[in-house]
């Protein structure tokens, strides 16, 4: 979770203002605020989410130690493949979190063969890296969404309207599981060639070849 840190600051003298952070991760903020903390001259440390909810230092030191053992800081590719011949259809995604100080990176694919456009395919895709993050047990976090699909991001977004049946449907059905699993959603729009590990998946599941696995992500 990414937050932003407001504190007031009191001068030997008595004089005070207010200093707010950019958006920092919340590992980091408590780092800072910890640091402040033994200073002797930061009051109110508070905590701001993307709601605009706020946190004290201790609310977020007991989110902090709860979700340790958990997955946590979540990020999401996905990606669909569409054999419009054959109507197929080829469904990829990378998940990268971190879990007890160490990070790791899922990457997973399914044939499918029920859709009926690229797009609809896409919010497959989508839906298909939803019940990836169930399986790992992700939940009540914010998680981000990362594609090259203008259309599943926008729409997800509330930047475009929904007009065909279909993908409404595949909305709904991702909003219920997005409320079911307590996931509070970012989207981001990337070019293809930045979505390539997730393109790479959906192809070769187009292709017949499944792939689930999880490996550690080495820190240098």
């Amino acid at each position: 979770m990414n937050i932003r840190m407001e504190w007031i600051y009191k001068t030997s003298k008595g004089a005070e203002t207010v200093f707010s952070s950019n958006e920092i991760s919340a590992a980091h903020a408590m780092l800072i605020a910890e640091d402040l903390d033994k200073t002797g001259r930061a009051k109110s440390i508070a905590f701001i989410d993307q709601f605009d909810s706020s946190w004290t230092m201790k609310e977020m030191k007991g989110y902090l130690k709860g979700i340790e053992t958990e997955p946590h800081n979540v990020s999401v590719y996905f990606d669909a493949g569409f054999d419009r011949e054959t109507s197929r259809s080829g469904l990829g995604c990378v998940i990268y979190y971190e879990q007890n100080g160490k990070s790791y990176r899922l990457r997973s694919n399914t044939p499918a063969s029920e859709h009926t456009s690229n797009n609809d395919a896409e919010y497959a895709a989508l839906y298909f890296s939803l019940q990836e993050l169930e399986l790992l047990k992700v939940h009540h976090l914010p998680v981000r969404f990362i594609g090259d699909s203008k259309v599943v991001i926008n729409q997800m977004s509330g930047e475009w309207l929904v007009i065909e049946e279909d993908l409404s449907d595949w909305m709904e059905r991702i909003e219920m599981k997005l409320k079911d699993l307590g996931i509070q959603a970012e989207y981001e729009q990337v070019p293809r060639k930045s979505n390539a590990e997730a393109d790479r998946l959906a192809t070769q599941a187009l292709n017949g070849i499944e792939i689930t696995g999880t490996s550690e992500i080495k820190k240098d």
